[in-house]
């Protein structure tokens, strides 16, 4: 106990980076070539609604029915296709866009709705199955950035942690996390959301020789320690603290660096942590970031049992924003082509408006949304009915719509990690959904 006691402190000393102060200038002109290069890498982009958003009031509306509630309905750039009025700036980007209106899940409550959405598998027996993120990222990572290969911006983990970790890949495939800084706001506040990695600045005061040099020194310690030490936990632990030294390298620090896109472009993609999020995950996969999840919502915004009209409302403006900045931006740089974008929550919400004028959940028959590379776009998959409230036509489970997910990214769906205790689990158990795919 008291080595371990003893290197934890050493920690806390050292500056736990190396670094190289000449990198960052080459850096950004190598992100751009990797960019421009089409064959290079494949990328996803996770954009998580907190508390199952409403697909009535979104992407499969009823505006000729009683459950229809309060927005009218607007064309898209494809003919037939159309969506809430408050998401008319995605709605110029609908060829792009396969909306799935026929998702039928099992589980209405949100600890185990997002534990079936995010990691393919009801929350049951033994085994910590890994969230998307992190089996997505452990087959699309190259190995050749020093970059994380999973970030997760604004997550809101705190009903189901077993939900958004890695499960039993372990700390190795662990999201990156990016939460607010200091100056950090919710969305719709009036000053710029401050989106940072916590804990990657070097102790005041010390040199890059002495980060260095301190550097060497733990490592030198800490592999005395582990080869006298086989356990599995010792090892975790060495590989959180391998991937926090990476994490503050100068050149890593950059890619992070908001301040350094115009202002005209940081309004544009919004001023709250999702706007903010998207433009971040933009240079992330510019970088060559595999994974980026961007959640909207503190808390479970989108659980709007009371009042779901003007919440929606406002959660769907800065949907708008940052999703349709987002596809600009990656369309210009030639990155839409091999990113794939999903949209979703844990399940979606009632048809029928409530006595608040709310909705509540709803796993029956709801929506979500594929977009960009390996996807075929301008179309809807799947019917329900003119209540909402029955699949008519094409109904698909989670499975189905991970396993295109990966289809699309290029990853084998039935590809299987093994448990510590031998067990093979499939990253995706369905069938992926071949209209839907480019």
């Amino acid at each position: 106990m008291s080595n371990y006691v003893d290197r934890r402190q050493m920690m806390r000393a050292m500056g736990l980076a190396t670094l190289s102060t000449a990198s960052a200038s080459w850096f950004a002109p190598l992100a751009q070539a990797m960019a421009g290069h089409s064959g290079r890498r494949r990328h996803c982009i996770l954009l998580w609604m907190n508390g199952g958003p409403s697909q009535t009031d979104t992407f499969d509306m009823k505006p000729n029915h009683a459950n229809g509630g309060a927005f009218k309905e607007i064309s898209t750039s494809v003919p037939g296709l159309r969506f809430s009025e408050h998401l008319s700036k995605l709605a110029q980007h609908g060829e792009h866009l396969a909306v799935i209106r026929s998702l039928s899940t099992k589980e209405g409550d949100h600890a185990r709705g997002a534990h079936v959405v995010r990691t393919g598998y009801a929350p049951v027996g033994d085994v910590a199955y890994p969230t998307m993120g992190s089996a997505l990222s452990k087959q699309l990572a190259l190995g050749d950035t020093i970059l994380p290969s999973y970030v997760s911006i604004a997550p809101q983990p705190q009903l189901n942690p077993a939900a958004f970790g890695p499960g039993f890949l372990g700390p190795k495939y662990a999201p990156a996390i990016v939460g607010g800084g200091p100056d950090a706001v919710a969305d719709g506040g009036q000053a710029m959301a401050d989106l940072r990695l916590e804990n990657i600045e070097w102790p005041e005061g010390l040199k890059p020789e002495q980060v260095t040099r301190r550097m060497t020194m733990w490592r030198t310690l800490e592999n005395k320690f582990l080869a006298s030490r086989q356990v599995d936990s010792f090892a975790a632990h060495n590989t959180l603290y391998k991937q926090a030294a990476e994490m503050m390298r100068p050149e890593v620090r950059q890619a992070f660096d908001l301040a350094e896109e115009p202002d005209g472009v940081r309004e544009r993609y919004g001023r709250g942590l999702f706007g903010q999020g998207c433009l971040l995950a933009r240079r992330l996969v510019e970088r060559g970031v595999p994974f980026v999840e961007v959640a909207l919502g503190e808390g479970l915004a989108w659980d709007t049992h009371a009042d779901n009209f003007r919440l929606v409302a406002n959660l769907s403006a800065q949907l708008d924003a940052g999703w349709s900045s987002l596809m600009i931006d990656l369309g210009n740089r030639g990155l839409l082509e091999n990113t794939t974008i999903v949209w979703m929550g844990e399940f979606g919400r009632t048809p029928v408006v409530n006595s608040n004028a709310g909705r509540d959940h709803f796993p029956n028959a709801w929506s979500c949304v594929l977009a960009g590379g390996g996807i075929a776009g301008g179309q809807a998959y799947g019917r329900t009915s003119d209540d909402g409230m029955t699949i008519e036509e094409g109904k698909v489970q989670i499975g189905d719509v991970l396993a295109t997910l990966c289809a699309a990214l290029g990853v084998p769906p039935h590809h299987e990690n093994v448990t510590p205790m031998g067990r093979p689990v499939a990253i995706a158990e369905g069938s992926a959904i071949g209209e839907l795919l480019a």
